[in-house]
């Protein structure tokens, strides 16, 4: 049925509870870093559905695994096995440091998980989670209890009991945050809705060290910097530190909505039957999609490709910065998730600069109220790199303008 972008608007705007504040476009077709409205208007796709087309729209393996799985089994539920689910967790813990996997729907649903194996398995008298200031793990309650940013707790007081939030990168504040009732230390090892910040090495080598001497579960959130994001299949990879529980989510399934939590055969035997569990968790088809992501990741030089174009990104980045000081302070980030940290006269336009990117037929967002971010599909090329850029430093230039 034809219909515009502001018809489809008006449509849904009748029937969807307003909890997301949507650009004037109907998405109605994508086709690897490019996507298409309804008016036939092409968008050039910086921001992969928040960083989860890690392989571009409509990827023909995935694309093919899906309808072969769609065509044989769509679901039947953790009452029986099935293949899809197996081999997808055979490639996660044969490419990681975890014996065990639970299958889940989306990175909420894994760090939920978390939360509760690291509870269960630490005992009843050590239940309290530290996570980070700028933190975010999900929308569910326990989620947003953990997520360290007032502004996503906000009129949902009060909080579940059993959550601290240690300032960023300040290992000393934490260590004097521990008690006896602490269990686990969450964090994401670059934190993407807080403003593309990754955390120092040696603050997560101290955390790995502080983990071993309280005897804390370290449990890394991997939602948004996992599945090949930051160059490596997991950005705890680059930095040798290993984590007691992993989390992942997004690009795992290159658009289908599954999320994953990944641990060591020890603790995973916290879990019995019954202590957890998803219907819909490990979906045959979602499943399908993941193995045929994961193949495609794991081919030879796939990574390699991504590190090499998230240091072009980088360093094109950069040069925006040489440019426009008045509105833009420095790059930072891992492999193909880069951020453009914002001077203050930056950050006050910062949704401005998104919008007019928009308008100009390319997708990037602001996060943290800090900087822009910039999460391609890893198959991104160097030419629609230099692209985006283009149009950032028109962008750019226009605001640096006005101001």
């Amino acid at each position: 049925m034809g219909t515009t972008n502001k018809e489809l608007a008006v449509r849904s705007d009748q029937v969807f509870i307003g909890t997301y504040t949507r650009y004037p476009a109907a998405m109605v077709k994508g086709a690897g870093c490019r996507l298409t409205d309804a008016e036939g208007k092409e968008y050039l796709d910086f921001l992969a559905g928040i960083a989860v087309c890690g392989l571009g729209h409509c990827h023909p393996a995935v694309t093919a695994a899906i309808c072969e799985q769609a065509s044989k089994l769509v679901h039947v539920s953790n009452l029986y096995y099935t293949e899809p689910q197996t081999e997808l967790a055979e490639l996660l813990t044969a490419h990681c440091f975890a014996d065990k996997v639970f299958l889940a729907n989306s990175g909420a649903e894994a760090n939920e998980a978390a939360i509760k194996l690291a509870r269960i398995c630490s005992g009843e008298d050590r239940y309290e989670v530290i996570s980070l200031a700028g933190s975010f793990h999900g929308r569910t309650l326990a989620t947003i209890a953990a997520t360290g940013q007032a502004k996503f707790q906000k009129g949902f007081e009060p909080m579940p009991e059993g959550f601290a939030h240690a300032p960023f990168g300040d290992l000393v504040a934490l260590k004097s945050m521990i008690t006896d009732q602490t269990c686990a230390i969450l964090c994401e090892p670059l934190q993407g809705e807080g403003g593309v910040r990754p955390l120092d090495l040696a603050y997560l080598q101290g955390l790995r060290r502080l983990c071993d001497k309280y005897n804390l579960l370290l449990i890394f959130d991997e939602i948004q910097t996992g599945m090949g994001r930051t160059g490596t299949l997991f950005a705890h990879e680059q930095m040798g530190v290993t984590p007691d529980i992993m989390t992942l989510a997004k690009a795992l399934g290159n658009g289908l909505p599954i999320g994953a939590l990944l641990t060591t055969k020890r603790i995973a035997a916290a879990f019995a039957p019954g202590t957890h569990a998803s219907t819909f968790g490990g979906n045959p088809v979602a499943a399908a999609a993941a193995v045929a992501t994961m193949k495609v990741m794991l081919a030879d030089g796939f990574l390699a490709e991504v590190r090499e174009k998230g240091n072009y990104l980088h360093a094109q980045l950069q040069t925006l910065v040489a440019r426009f000081p008045t509105l833009a302070l420095n790059a930072r980030g891992l492999g193909l998730i880069q951020g453009l940290l914002l001077t203050e006269a930056g950050v006050q336009q910062g949704g401005a600069i998104v919008n007019r990117m928009f308008a100009k037929g390319c997708l990037i967002n602001f996060a943290g109220g800090v900087a822009l971010r910039f999460v391609p599909p890893l198959i991104v090329s160097c030419e629609e790199i230099d692209q985006m850029i283009g149009l950032l430093a028109e962008v750019l230039a226009e605001v640096a303008g006005e101001i």
